[in-house]
């Protein structure tokens, strides 16, 4: 059965994946390094991993398989869990695919270099209403999909 991994740490959709969820009564892991307050839903189950780099990445490219559906907006993480057979989806609805992976890793690590040279400041536009809108939407029409499938 499909489950639903977050990599919760600023994550804005946590709230909107166990709702949509609870829809579909899928098991959804909320791994993060801490801070998070448990919400005591049946369908959720936190995960508290230790502080140290890629903690969380670890255990979710650990146990996510073919069918399940991982939400994140860390690049890395999501070629690990596409390797794995996972769908996944950036916190505004975007899919990450075999195809464009590719791409997002390169462009992650030019921005990087260029934060470093000091020729880009980092941060991108904020998180409003419609990427909120479109996450929900291929949420929705992901799970559809896996259940057709």
């Amino acid at each position: 059965m499909t489950e639903i991994y977050v990599d919760a740490d600023a994550c804005p959709v946590k709230d909107d994946v166990i709702r949509v969820a609870e829809r579909h009564e899928l098991l959804v892991h909320i791994v993060s390094n801490g801070g998070m307050r448990p919400s005591g839903h049946p369908l959720v189950r936190h995960v508290v991993v230790p502080q140290t780099p890629d903690a969380a990445d670890d255990w979710i490219a650990g146990r996510i398989g073919a069918g399940d559906i991982a939400i994140t907006g860390d690049i890395p993480l999501a070629a690990r869990c596409l390797e794995r057979g996972a769908v996944v989806l950036g916190h505004d609805g975007r899919p990450f695919t075999s195809d464009s992976i590719g791409m997002a890793l390169a462009m992650r690590e030019l921005m990087r270099d260029l934060r470093e040279s000091g020729a880009s400041k980092g941060g991108g536009p904020a998180y409003g209403k419609q990427d909120r809108s479109r996450f929900l939407r291929s949420l929705e029409d992901n799970i559809q999909a896996i259940k057709r499938a």
